[in-house]
């Protein structure tokens, strides 16, 4: 199913390794009242994948100019902190994974949205931050996913041509942003449905990373000497 060889493999974090994007949600949906707002699925929806700023535009845009944005911001990063730091947990089949990639000596990267404290803090808590060869988070890049400056930056943090890298996404914006990098994506859905763009989009669509794991097993042509 390849077209080209597999010479890398970039990975998103949340939602992707790391079960934060649900718990994220709730935690919207508990604070919103305290601030007079209601935040329903859809409008979280509309957020995944996104850089901080593309967030706090949609969230404006619908709330006002009036909304106190940053308190709502601190009020939702503390709740949805004390929940992770009592153990966030990682998404099927991440370990297995990573073994296979050991196992292949392929080298890999996390591409991710979310700060370099909260890697750290979701990653380092499993002792997954030594498992990867560069971390590319907010602040690394100008423009965030669905731009492809992102994925290109982690390819190049690891030496790798973009077009032989398979990128591993849960969102819209982060497929997106893979395939205008030129790599072959996965989508592997946490809360976003699967569209018809996104299987036009993507290589494949797999229920979780052991499905990954599989195809790699199966039909992995390894990088070359």
């Amino acid at each position: 199913m390849w077209p080209r060889p597999v010479e890398a493999v970039i990975f998103d974090m949340d939602g992707l390794l790391v079960d934060t994007e649900r718990v994220l949600f709730e935690v919207m949906v508990e604070v919103g009242p305290d601030f007079g707002v209601a935040v329903d699925l859809e409008l979280f929806q509309m957020l995944i994948g996104l850089p901080l700023a593309g967030s706090t535009a949609i969230l404006k845009e619908r709330y006002g100019a009036g909304f106190p944005m940053q308190d709502f911001l601190a009020a939702v990063g503390k709740k949805g902190r004390a929940i992770n730091e009592a153990g966030v947990l990682l998404k099927a089949g991440v370990i297995e994974l990573l073994d296979h990639l050991d196992a292949l000596g392929l080298p890999r990267a996390v591409c991710t949205s979310s700060s370099h404290e909260t890697v750290q803090r979701n990653l380092g808590g499993h002792g997954l931050l030594e498992r990867f060869d560069a971390i590319v988070a907010r602040g690394d890049y100008e423009k965030g996913k669905p731009d492809p400056e992102p994925f290109l930056k982690a390819a190049s943090l690891i030496g790798a041509d973009p077009r032989s890298c398979l990128a591993l996404e849960d969102s819209h914006n982060g497929v997106r942003a893979a395939c205008a990098a030129g790599m072959m994506t996965i989508m592997v859905p946490d809360m976003l449905d699967v569209t018809e763009e996104m299987r036009g989009l993507a290589l494949r669509v797999e229920e979780s990373l052991h499905q990954v794991r599989d195809l790699l097993t199966a039909a992995w042509a390894g990088p070359r000497p």
